[in-house]
């Protein structure tokens, strides 16, 4: 979980300061158009586990009427979880990943990434490492934040040995797997600011308000599960490192909440993420992934505000019990 003291105010000040100008001016000048209709999409029966490489498609296939009795499901289960004081506000991005059409709620609402900004750390270098094979096996010096500034309640198991070396790739899985907050201050450090903004760029994802407010709610639900869309369509990354990033993802320790709400024999790629505002003492949580069910794979975001993680992670899994069910029952 991350204070008002975190690092995004470090690499905010430095990236956006001489990045967003120009990211602006051409997101003015290149916006994407609106789909008025559903397109079939076409794949091909790669062999891949975690990854869905699409070749042809409508990118963003309109909300489905279809989906509409899910959304109202969906949508019972916030209302019952706010008049019980569970969570005081949650927002939700669902996608059905065979054929594009999804639902959201609320999903125009602003939250605080925290934690869910290691996925971008995480696929900034492996884009670098396209070009760069030798990259992900470069050892780098760790460093490990003594100041108090990097607070969690969902802690790795392990910590790292001080003044010792480790590999980018052992940093990304320590970073992912256990959301390791020192792994993830050494990754961000040994990238410029506009290699890791450019991601951003690429996806045409607004965080402009990370600008006057770095520590603030900056992302929506929507623009947040655009990560998880394009690693599984492979659509940014090549479909080698795709595979690989959503390996990773798949094996988060963490296993309340998303993970929680679907049978055991199911995998899930999927990362949380904890923020508490100490001015106001507002608790957000969040976890967002695929979930891997079978012939019907699909994108589930859920982001939360409440008072209490315990509660917001319950919340969550509720939400993506009540997902699960609908989709196993059609």
């Amino acid at each position: 979980m991350f204070s008002s003291k975190t690092l995004w105010l470090w690499i905010f000040s430095l990236i956006l300061s001489f990045t967003l100008g120009s990211f602006f001016d051409q997101k003015n000048n290149h916006s994407p158009s609106s789909s008025e209709n559903e397109e079939e999409i076409v794949r091909k029966n790669f062999n891949y586990q975690y990854i869905n490489p699409i070749l042809e498609c409508n990118p963003d296939i309109a909300q489905n009427n279809n989906l509409s009795s899910l959304k109202k499901s969906i949508n019972q289960v916030i209302d019952q979880e706010i008049q019980s004081k569970n969570i005081n506000f949650a927002s939700v991005y669902f996608r059905d990943l065979n054929n594009g059409p999804w639902i959201g709620i609320n999903e125009k609402t602003y939250f605080a990434p925290a934690s869910l900004i290691k996925v971008p750390i995480l696929i900034t270098y492996f884009k670098k490492a396209e070009g760069q094979p030798a990259l992900l096996e470069k050892k780098i010096p760790i460093i490990i934040n003594s100041s108090g500034d990097l607070i969690q309640n969902i802690k790795p198991s392990v910590s790292f040995t001080p003044n010792q070396e480790y590999t980018i790739q052992e940093l990304i899985e320590k970073m992912i797997i256990e959301s390791d907050n020192d792994a993830y201050n050494t990754l961000s450090q040994n990238l410029s600011g506009e290699e890791f903004i450019k991601v951003y760029q690429d996806l045409d994802i607004d965080i402009s308000k990370a600008f006057t407010d770095p520590n603030g709610n900056i992302i929506t639900v929507k623009d947040y599960a655009s990560f998880y869309r394009i690693l599984f369509n492979a659509s940014y990354l090549n479909q080698d490192m795709s595979e690989k990033a959503l390996s990773i993802l798949s094996q988060t320790k963490y296993k309340d909440a998303l993970v929680a709400g679907v049978p055991k024999n199911i995998s899930v790629a999927h990362k949380f993420g904890e923020r508490k505002f100490l001015d106001t003492g507002e608790t957000q949580f969040h976890d967002c992934g695929i979930v891997y069910m079978p012939k019907k794979p699909y994108l589930l975001c859920i982001m939360t505000r409440g008072g209490d993680i315990q509660k917001s992670s319950q919340v969550i899994k509720n939400i993506s019990q009540k997902v699960y069910q609908s989709l196993s029952s059609n």
